[in-house]
C-alpha cells in the first residue's frame, strides 16, 4: 500500500495492477479507493470518500469506473436477477465480458480524464478471456488503469501476471477480525474468536460464517474422531452428510483442518492456543491416539479433498468419501 501512495504522490501510476491475497482482506476495497484516489476532483490523487463522484465509484455507478465480474457474482451481490440470464449464470469472466470492457474504455471518460477498470474475481477469466485481455495490458488505452482483483493469482496467465505491477494482501489479525465480528454480529466473544480463526484471517468470510454451523461443530468433530475403518456405513454417513454441496463439504473440510491443528497443539501440550477451546479434553484424547506423523498425512490429505473439490470440481461426497477411505481403512 506504500508503494501505491508513493505512486499515486509521484503521478507514475502504473497502467495495471494486480490485487492478490485470500478472500475477504481487503483487496476490492482497497481497489475501491484506488480508483476514487484516481478520479476525485476534491482531492485529486488521494480521494475524499465524501464527494457526488467518491460515493457513486463505492456504489458502483460511476461512468468512468467499469466493473466486470462473473454473473454469478452480480447475481449474488444483489445486481442483476437469475431470470436475466438464459441459461445457469456463469462463474467465469468470459471473452465478451472483456470485448465490452475494451469497447467502454476506447470512449472518451464522461466526467474523469481517467478511466478506471475494476476486474473482481480476475482468476475467473477462462483461456479466452485472459487472451484478450492480453491485447489490452499491452496497448492500453490512454489515461486508464486497470485493477485486477484476484484470491488465486496462479490461475491467471503468466503473461498477464507479469504485465501488471502487483499489490500483495495478506491474512488479517486474529484479534482484528474477532473485535469486528463480536461487534458487527453481536456475538459472544468466544465465538467471535472461533469464527475468526475458521476464517483464516479473512474478515469477509468471518462474518459470513454459519453461526448456527459452528455451534453444531462439537457433534461434528466428536463423529469425526468416533469414525474407523471397521464401519464403513459410519464413513458413508458422514461423508453423505457433508458433501451435500460444495459449500457444505468446504465448511466440513475447513473445521476438520482447524481440527486437526488443534489436536496438533494438544498433542505440544498448548492448550491456550486452541481454536476450539471448549472442546479441549476431545483435542487430548485425540492426540494420545494419533502420531504426530498421522497428524501431518491427515492435513494434507484435508487440504487435498478441499483444492479438489474448490479447484478441480471434484463432487464433495465423493471427495469426503475417499478422504475417510484413505484416513480410516488405509490407516489414520
Amino acid at each position: 500500500m506504500d508503494a501505491l501512495q508513493s505512486a499515486l504522490r509521484s503521478g507514475s501510476v502504473h497502467h495495471a495492477y494486480l490485487f492478490a491475497g485470500p478472500e475477504g482482506v481487503g483487496k476490492e476495497l482497497a481497489a475501491v479507493g484506488l480508483a476514487q484516489a484516481l478520479t476525485c476532483p476534491e482531492a485529486p490523487e488521494v480521494g475524499c470518500g465524501k464527494c457526488a463522484s467518491c460515493v457513486r465509484i463505492a456504489k458502483g455507478l460511476h461512468p468512468d469506473v467499469t466493473w466486470v465480474m462473473p454473473d454469478d457474482e452480480r447475481v449474488s451481490r444483489g445486481l442483476a436477477g437469475r431470470s436475466d440470464f438464459t441459461g445457469t449464470p456463469s462463474r467465469e469472466l468470459r471473452v465478451e465480458q472483456i470485448r465490452q470492457l475494451q469497447e467502454r474504455l476506447a470512449l472518451r471518460g464522461l466526467e474523469s480524464k481517467r478511466k478506471v477498470a475494476i476486474l473482481v474475481s480476475a482468476e475467473q477469466m477462462n483461456v479466452q478471456a485472459q487472451n484478450a485481455f492480453l491485447k489490452t495490458l499491452e496497448e492500453p488505452p490512454a489515461e486508464t488503469t486497470l485493477i485486477l482483483v484476484a484470491s488465486a493469482m496462479d490461475r491467471l496467465l503468466p503473461t498477464i501476471r507479469s504485465r501488471c505491477s502487483k499489490v500483495y494482501f495478506g491474512p488479517l489479525p486474529v484479534d482484528l477480525v474477532a473485535r469486528h465480528v463480536q461487534q458487527e454480529r453481536k456475538l459472544d466473544a468466544d465465538t467471535a474468536a472461533l469464527a475468526a480463526v475458521m476464517s483464516g484471517g479473512s474478515l469477509g468470510r468471518a462474518l459470513a460464517l454459519d453461526v448456527d454451523a459452528l455451534k453444531e461443530r462439537k457433534d461434528v468433530l466428536t463423529a469425526f474422531e468416533g469414525l474407523s475403518g471397521n464401519d464403513i456405513p459410519a464413513l458413508l454417513r458422514f461423508a453423505e452428510a457433508h458433501g451435500g454441496s460444495r459449500e457444505d463439504a468446504d465448511t466440513a473440510l475447513e473445521l476438520l483442518i482447524l481440527w486437526t491443528r488443534d489436536v496438533s497443539l494438544a498433542k505440544a501440550g498448548a492448550l491456550e492456543a486452541l481454536a476450539n477451546r471448549d472442546l479441549a479434553a476431545l483435542a487430548e484424547d485425540a492426540a494420545k491416539r494419533t502420531s504426530e506423523a498421522a497428524l501431518h498425512r491427515r492435513h494434507s490429505l484435508l487440504e487435498s479433498a478441499r483444492t479438489a473439490i474448490g479447484s478441480r470440481n471434484g463432487a464433495p461426497r465423493l471427495q469426503l468419501e475417499r478422504l475417510l477411505i484413505e484416513l480410516c481403512v488405509e490407516g489414520r
